[in-house]
């Protein structure tokens, strides 16, 4: 494969880029990609370790002058009561010092879980294929009894009837497979 940038070396460099769920991959050369400043990732530079990565992430002062008036006024005055330590801490340490950090700091994580995870505030999770049988099915049927729900709240019975029978058939096949406890 050829550089995508200079089209004359090989492509050594295979980058993929996902940003609000569309995914988009780059094949470099190694000159090529020194020129764009992705080479630091792989070689581990000691004038930008992974935790100024993180801590940069974490640091975002736009998306909080954007907060609505009834927040917080300052939130590097926050400060967790059973481990102490601050917004600000978190910022530049990059992780939490207890559990009850996630609830003191919970205003203001959403933004940095969307800049995290590429847009994404909720966790869908991966099942292996050749083991997740069961699993998938559990998470069909769970999709799909939250739309026979939204359906009957809307009045649509026809649909939610449809729905509903999708549910029996997969309840069913759990049975069957031995995994019947709903």
């Amino acid at each position: 494969m050829i550089c995508q940038e200079c089209k004359q070396r090989p492509a050594t460099m295979h980058f993929t880029k996902i940003v609000n769920g569309e995914k988009a991959e780059f094949h470099l050369c190694e000159q090529c990609a020194k020129e764009h400043g992705h080479m630091f990732m792989l070689y581990g530079h000691d004038d930008f370790p992974l935790n100024n990565l993180l801590a940069g992430l974490l640091n975002f002062q736009a998306p909080m002058k954007e907060m609505t008036a009834n927040a917080f006024p300052n939130p590097d005055l926050l400060q967790c009561e059973t481990c102490n330590m601050t917004y600000h801490q978190f910022t530049q340490i990059g992780r939490f010092g207890c559990a009850d950090c996630y609830r003191t700091f919970a205003r203001y994580l959403p933004p940095i879980l969307k800049r995290l995870h590429s847009g994404n505030t909720a966790h869908s999770g991966k099942i292996p294929k050749r083991k997740g049988g069961v699993l998938h099915l559990r998470k069909q049927l769970a999709v799909l009894k939250q739309k026979l729900q939204e359906l009957v709240a809307r009045e649509e019975f026809e649909r939610a009837a449809e729905v509903r029978d999708q549910i029996r058939s997969l309840e069913d096949e759990l049975r069957q497979r031995g995994e019947g406890d709903m």
